[in-house]
């Protein structure tokens, strides 16, 4: 390469006087350095998902983002199509459950807490952390209590009912109150895959209700796979928004290897992997501790395409997520 084309574009300096909306801010942050350009491009990549026909986007859900407050954002971003598919742990599901079910509708299940804190003390007094909140071991209790409910009025014990996760999570969708991620999925039409059911306070739930009352929900996890690929197959492009990593993040990813090995001869279609990526994470791939590698790394796999338009930004989802989202939506709003 030339000296020239190395040198074709100057940083410019953040001006905060010129900056009114969050779209402004991320917009600037392009011209500067390090992770807040690679926040102001993932932007734009979300952006071209977004505006491109018939593209399915997917939506990855890791760690406790419903605890941490990130739930509205994902109900407006379903409503407003930007999330077409949502994979999710566990986890996710039962804190939005027992958002629903608090006793107090003017509240949420969660509240602000501490890190640093006794947590012998919170043991005794029954109080669930994570991280910086807390749960009241009594609003599982509750939410529980709740859930027994519907399962109760639509199964007969000893009876078995056989459920993919995600035709469960639309079944107990249309039926839960409030405003939770999974009723909003369920009215919109958008599924909630879960690839790692039992691992969450959910599971433990319905294998409580399986030994204590008999009713027999079997779920079965890989009919799901099979599902989620004709998704993919209706669609002429795919992008993923990817929100740390874990089981849902190469859950999601992993559909286009299964769809390569199913083609039963040359002439059928090719699944290269996805278009779009945007992903929001804090991990390295140095110890192996990337849950699924780099984007980069996928394309040997063929998780990604080749030529695949992507922005990983190295930033805790609590901040990198809200704030692109918030950019999109208002990008959205002026048409």
């Amino acid at each position: 390469m030339r000296k020239e084309d190395y040198l074709h574009a100057k940083i410019r300096p953040y001006d905060p006087t010129k900056i009114t909306t969050v779209e402004d801010a991320l917009k600037a942050m392009q011209g500067c350095s390090f992770q807040g350009r690679n926040l102001g491009n993932a932007l734009e990549v979300l952006s071209n998902m977004v505006k491109t026909p018939n593209c399915l986007k997917v939506l990855t859900l890791s760690g406790a983002l419903i605890p941490a407050g990130m739930e509205e954002i994902i109900n407006q971003g379903i409503e407003h199509g930007i999330f077409d598919v949502i994979v999710t742990t566990g986890a996710n599901l039962i804190h939005s459950i027992v958002n629903v079910f608090d006793p107090h509708p003017e509240q949420q299940g969660h509240y602000v807490g501490s890190e640093k804190v006794d947590d012998r003390d919170l043991y005794h007094h029954r109080i669930n952390r994570i991280y910086d909140t807390f749960l009241p071991e009594d609003g599982y209790q509750y939410a529980e209590t709740e859930l027994l409910k519907i399962i109760q009025d639509h199964h007969t014990p000893g009876k078995e009912y056989h459920y993919t996760p995600s035709e469960f999570l639309e079944f107990l969708g249309s039926r839960l109150p409030g405003r939770s991620f999974i009723s909003v999925a369920a009215t919109r039409n958008v599924p909630i895959f879960c690839g790692a059911f039992s691992d969450s306070e959910f599971g433990l739930n319905l294998m409580k209700f399986r030994k204590r009352h008999d009713y027999r929900l079997i779920l079965d996890e890989l009919g799901d796979i099979p599902i989620y690929a004709d998704f993919i197959k209706a669609h002429d492009q795919c992008g993923s928004i990817i929100l740390g990593g874990g089981v849902p993040r190469n859950w999601a990813q992993q559909i286009f290897p299964y769809l390569d090995q199913m083609r039963e001869n040359v002439d059928d279609r090719a699944y290269d992997g996805f278009n779009f990526s945007v992903r929001f994470h804090t991990a390295t791939q140095y110890d192996g501790g990337l849950s699924g590698c780099t984007i980069s790394e996928s394309i040997s796999w063929g998780k990604y395409a080749v030529d695949a338009t992507h922005q990983s930004v190295w930033v805790d989802s609590t901040i990198g997520f809200p704030l692109v989202m918030t950019a999109l939506l208002q990008r959205m709003q002026k048409g």
